[in-house]
């Protein structure tokens, strides 16, 4: 009934932010040699707002040096106050890395003092807009590690409840800085593109 939906805990249980979800758009990946952008798509496997934890695949189209698409299996950290703060803690990323990264999401920019103040534990997510998340990169489903990607480093995320439009940032000390990753919902449940060849281990 409407009761249970009043009480719901953080973060927003965004109706886009579910298992089957797909999305599609590009990461730039840019240099001072070069600016290339790479087709990507991604698809979430499996939600738990509850335990602030998502996971999900990613496909990467045109990368140079490989002959078929990258697919990586990636997890995910909501930013919930509750599971995970805004400070990643581990990762190779610093404090000074979290903050840095997250400050280029305009959507960022209201929470910040409270973050500086106490890490943002008081902050309050549960109706805020905007989902913060960490995507995690795990391993290679189709490809080798030879494959001319790396996946050490991991994506800053800003998921819109509004549209479901997914804006991230890699960071990864040792590529290029800020690799933006631009997605939009693509509105279908289950469709877009399909995972029935590989098999998820």
């Amino acid at each position: 009934g409407q009761e249970a939906n009043a009480v719901q805990p953080s973060p927003p249980s965004c109706s886009l932010l579910t298992a089957g979800r797909c999305f599609a758009g590009t990461q730039n990946v840019s240099s001072l040699q070069k600016d290339e952008a790479w087709k990507v798509n991604v698809r979430i496997h499996g939600c738990d707002i509850e335990q602030g934890y998502l996971c999900g695949t990613m496909e990467a189209l045109n990368v140079p040096l490989a002959d078929t698409p990258v697919v990586t299996f990636w997890e995910g950290e909501i930013v919930d106050a509750k599971n995970y703060t805004f400070f990643t803690g581990k990762w190779e990323a610093s404090a000074e890395d979290d903050v840095r990264h997250w400050s280029k999401f305009p959507s960022f920019t209201p929470l910040l003092s409270q973050i500086e103040a106490d890490g943002g534990k008081s902050v309050d997510l549960s109706n805020y807009p905007y989902i913060f998340m960490r995507w995690k990169e795990q391993y290679f489903v189709n490809v080798g590690v030879d494959c001319g990607l790396t996946i050490a480093g991991f994506y800053y995320v800003c998921f819109s409840c509004s549209d479901g439009s997914i804006s991230g940032f890699y960071y990864d000390p040792n590529s290029s800085p800020f690799q933006k990753l631009e997605l939009k919902c693509t509105n279908e449940k289950q469709s877009g593109f399909t995972f029935s060849s590989y098999e998820l281990q």
